[in-house]
């Protein structure tokens, strides 16, 4: 069983930037896939951004492309999202997620573990 801690959500000027940590506990990290997933308030769960086990395949959504990264270091079991020039419609709470198997997908069924996520809120 994987346990997931998200950290670093709070409030941030549009334009500026923020990083999300996700630690887990409980087993490694390495052979996981990982996302991120976010939800605007009155919104479904979306996409944001996914990584292979190794990190070297990495995948984003087009709203968030060029802007914001995905990355991980297996040696202190945490996945980050680097959230660069962030917008008021990226205002959610943000999720990471763990898969057993792939290597990042944007389907948050293929996904077994779940943090309890993290508020972002960007402000005008």
């Amino acid at each position: 069983q994987v346990q997931l801690v998200e950290s670093g959500g709070g409030l941030v000027q549009a334009g500026g930037s923020l990083r999300l940590s996700c630690a887990a506990s409980g087993r490694t990290l390495s052979s996981y896939a990982m996302g991120w997933f976010r939800q605007p308030p009155g919104k479904e769960r979306e996409f944001v951004a996914a990584i292979s086990w190794s990190g070297a395949t990495t995948a984003y959504a087009d709203s968030v492309k060029g802007r914001f990264t995905i990355s991980r270091d297996n040696t202190k079991n945490t996945v980050y999202l680097q959230m660069n020039s962030p917008k008021p419609e990226d205002t959610a709470v943000y999720y990471c997620a763990g898969a057993h198997q792939g290597y990042g997908s944007s389907l948050a069924v293929r996904y077994d573990y779940w943090g309890q996520g993290t508020q972002v809120t960007v402000s005008s």
